[in-house]
C-alpha cells in the first residue's frame, strides 16, 4: 500500500475549498445589485473559505480618472476609507493600468508599493487582478494570502482571476441598472413636467375676476385632501379643474382616475368602481380591481356625480366615510386612500329637496364647492381662448392657422350655450373649411355660429354708436365699414388717423390687407 502524497492531499483539500468558496461567492452576488454590501461580504466569504486575511476591491470612478474603494476585509480601521488610486500609482494602479494580474511573493519587494497607504502588510504575499466589464478595466481585486501559502500563490491568482470575473459582471450589471433607472427617472421627471404644464393652471384660460376667484379656490384646495365637488354648466372644463387640483398636490405623483358616472348602469357602475371577484357575475371571468383601487393614492374624479341612483349612492357614502369598500362578489374588505373630486352641472339642492340625492352624500361632496361660470359670463376671455383653441388645431392638422379680429367679433356675441367645447367644436369645424389657413367670420357663420343683430343696425352695418359695442369692437368695426382704410376708419370714429393707429396697436388688432 502506498502512502498517499502530502502535497496531492493539500491540493486536493485547496481545490475543494476554492470549490466551496467560488459558488458562496456566486451566491453572495446574486443576492443583490447594492455593490458595496455585498463585495463586503465577498470578501469575507474569501477569508472565511480561503484565508485571504487582508483584501479590497475598487472600482473606477464616474470620471474615470481614478479608482476608489468600495470594500475593505481585514485592514486597520484607521485606514482612510476615501483613498483613491489614479492610472499606474501604486501596486493598485499598476494592476489597472496594465489590466495583467500581479502576484508577489513580498509585496514590499515591488518598486511600485507605496508604503504611505498602510493597507496592505508589506512583507506578506501580494496578488491583484483587474476587474473587467465588457472589455474595460473597471477595478481591482486585491488578496493577500497567509505568509505559510506562498508555494501556491500562481494557483490562487489562477482563483482570483475567477473571481474578479464574477465582480466583472455583477458591476456591468449594476452600472446597467443603475443607469436605466437614472434613465425612468428622467423620462418619469419629464413626463411629470409635461403632465404638469399640460394640466396646470396656464391649460385654463381665464383673466376675468370670476376665473381668477376660481384659479386662487384651486391653489388653495390642491394643498390638501379635501373632497371638492366642480360644478358648472356641460363644456364649463370641468375635468381640467379637477386635473389642475391633482396635479398641483402632494398627490401628483400618484394616479388621475376618472370615470363618467352617467355612462354606465348602476350594476356596471358598481363593479367598475369598486371592482368585482372572480365568478361574481355572468361574465366575470377573472378577479378585477375596481377604479377606487386603482386610484389608491391619487385622485379619482368622478364626472355627472348627479347621475346615480339612489341605491348606489348608500354604497359610496360608506366609501368616502370609512375608506372602506369590498368587490362585488367579495367578502374582504379593503382599504383605500383616496382624494374624491366629483362634478356635476345639476343642482344638487334641489335634488336633495326633491328626495332624489342624499342630503349626507350631498353634504359629504360638497366639502369644498368650486362654481364654474358659463362661457357667456366671461365672454372678455373668448378672444384668448379662441386664439388658444386655433393654436391647438393647428397642431392636430399640421399646419398654421390663424382667426381674424371680425371673426372673433362675431364669436363674442354669440350665446354659447355648449361653453368651451361648442367654441372647440366651432374652430376646428371653420378650420377644416379653410382652404388658407384663416378663419374669418364667413367660416365662423357657416360653422353653426349666428351673428348677433342688434336693433339699432341699419343697412347691413354696424351702429358705431351701439352701447354695446366695446371699444375694441368699435374699431374694428369701423375698420370693416371703411374697407380697413385706416383714415376712413378714423374719420368714421371722429379719430385723427394717428389716434386709431395708437388704438390699433394698444388692442392688438390685425389689420387687413387690401
Amino acid at each position: 500500500m502506498t502512502a498517499s502524497d502530502p502535497l496531492d492531499e493539500a491540493r486536493a483539500a485547496w481545490l475543494e475549498s476554492s470549490l466551496e468558496a467560488l459558488y458562496r461567492v456566486s451566491r453572495v452576488l446574486s443576492r443583490s445589485l447594492e455593490l458595496r454590501e455585498t463585495l463586503a461580504e465577498l470578501l469575507r466569504v474569501l477569508d472565511e473559505e480561503c484565508g485571504f486575511n487582508r483584501a479590497l476591491v475598487t472600482l473606477s470612478e464616474p470620471d474615470g480618472e481614478s479608482m476608489a474603494i468600495s470594500a475593505l476585509h481585514g485592514v486597520d480601521s484607521a485606514i482612510d476609507p476615501d483613498i483613491r488610486w489614479r492610472a499606474g500609482e501604486g501596486v493598485i494602479g499598476s494592476v489597472q493600468q496594465r489590466s495583467r494580474p500581479l502576484v508577489l511573493q513580498r509585496l514590499a519587494e515591488s518598486p511600485d508599493y507605496l508604503r504611505q497607504r498602510g493597507v496592505f502588510d508589506a512583507d506578506a504575499p501580494f496578488i491583484g487582478v483587474p476587474i473587467r466589464a465588457a472589455h474595460e478595466t473597471v477595478g481591482v481585486l486585491a488578496l493577500q494570502p497567509p505568509l505559510a501559502v506562498r508555494e501556491r500563490l500562481d494557483d490562487d491568482a489562477h482563483f482570483a482571476e475567477m473571481v474578479a470575473n464574477l465582480i466583472g459582471q455583477t458591476v456591468r450589471l449594476s452600472r446597467q441598472v443603475r443607469q436605466e433607472r437614472r434613465d425612468i427617472s428622467e423620462e418619469r421627471d419629464s413626463l411629470r413636467r409635461t403632465v404638469r404644464s399640460h394640466f396646470g393652471f396656464d391649460s385654463i384660460i381665464g383673466h376675468t375676476a370670476v376665473m381668477r376667484k376660481v384659479f386662487d379656490q384651486v391653489r388653495q384646495v390642491a394643498k390638501w385632501n379635501t373632497t371638492v365637488l366642480v360644478r358648472g354648466e356641460t363644456g364649463t372644463g370641468k375635468e381640467l379643474i379637477a386635473q389642475a387640483i391633482h396635479y398641483n398636490s402632494p398627490r401628483a405623483a400618484g394616479p388621475f382616475v376618472k370615470l363618467n358616472c352617467a355612462a354606465l348602469p348602476e350594476n356596471l357602475l358598481e363593479s367598475e368602481l369598486f371592482g368585482h371577484e372572480k365568478g361574481a357575475f355572468t361574465g366575470a371571468l377573472t378577479q378585477r380591481k375596481g377604479r377606487f383601487e386603482t386610484a389608491d393614492a391619487g385622485t379619482l374624479f368622478l364626472d355627472e356625480i348627479g347621475e346615480i341612483s339612489a341605491s348606489f349612492q348608500a354604497k359610496l357614502l360608506r366609501v368616502l366615510q370609512e375608506g372602506e369598500l369590498e368587490r362585488v362578489g367579495g367578502v374582504r374588505t379593503l382599504r383605500v386612500d383616496v382624494r374624491v373630486i366629483a362634478a356635476t352641472n345639476r343642482d344638487l339642492e334641489l335634488e336633495v329637496e326633491a328626495g332624489k340625492f342624499r342630503e349626507d352624500l350631498f353634504y359629504r361632496l360638497n366639502v369644498m364647492p368650486i362654481m364654474l361660470p358659463p362661457l357667456r359670463e366671461r365672454v372678455e376671455d373668448i378672444p384668448e381662448i379662441a386664439s388658444f383653441l386655433v393654436g391647438k388645431v393647428a397642431k392636430m392638422q399640421g399646419r398654421p392657422l390663424s382667426i381674424t379680429d371680425s371673426a372673433l367679433r362675431i364669436l363674442l356675441h354669440h350665446a354659447w350655450p355648449g361653453n368651451v367645447r361648442e367654441l372647440e367644436n366651432c374652430i376646428e369645424r371653420a378650420a377644416v373649411m379653410s382652404e388658407d389657413g384663416v378663419i374669418d367670420r364667413d367660416l365662423v357663420l357657416v360653422s353653426g355660429v349666428e351673428e348677433r343683430v342688434s336693433p339699432m343696425r341699419g343697412g347691413g352695418s354696424v351702429d358705431l354708436d351701439d352701447p354695446d359695442l366695446d371699444e375694441r369692437e368699435r374699431v374694428i368695426a369701423a375698420l370693416e365699414q371703411a374697407g380697413w382704410v385706416q383714415a376712413k376708419a378714423a374719420r368714421l370714429l371722429n379719430m385723427t388717423p394717428r389716434q386709431i393707429a395708437y388704438r390699433i396697436q394698444t388692442l392688438n388688432i390685425k389689420v387687413r390687407q387690401i
